[in-house]
């Protein structure tokens, strides 16, 4: 798994119910849109991650271009935070609070 995959799967377990659009995740993981989209694009293909479309109504109500929303699943959550903690013990570094399996969460 690259940093850069592991730095986008960080950012949407911050908050693993929240939505985010294609340039907040952006700005939580500190990297390029061109970084980020195709690792969303993997993502979701192999199921870690949801993805939707805003309602029109509101992107023409506030006057820009429609966003599409990412959210990443439940089992996408619990194997992302397996693989990273993988990722960690392979640099033997300490796990992350965001790493620590939670049963139920």
């Amino acid at each position: 798994m690259t940093l850069q995959t592991q730095l986008v799967l960080q950012a949407l377990l911050e908050d693993p119910e929240q939505q985010c659009y294609g340039l907040q995740l952006c700005h939580l993981a500190g990297l390029p849109s061109g970084t980020i989209y195709p690792i969303l694009a993997r993502l979701e293909q192999i199921g870690w991650v949801d993805s939707a479309w805003e309602d029109p109504a509101l992107h023409e109500e506030a006057g820009r271009p429609r966003r599409r929303f990412y959210r990443i699943t439940h089992d996408g959550a619990e194997q992302a935070r397996e693989a990273l903690a993988r990722a960690y013990r392979s640099r033997k570094q300490p796990l992350p609070g965001w790493a620590i399996f939670r049963p139920g969460s």
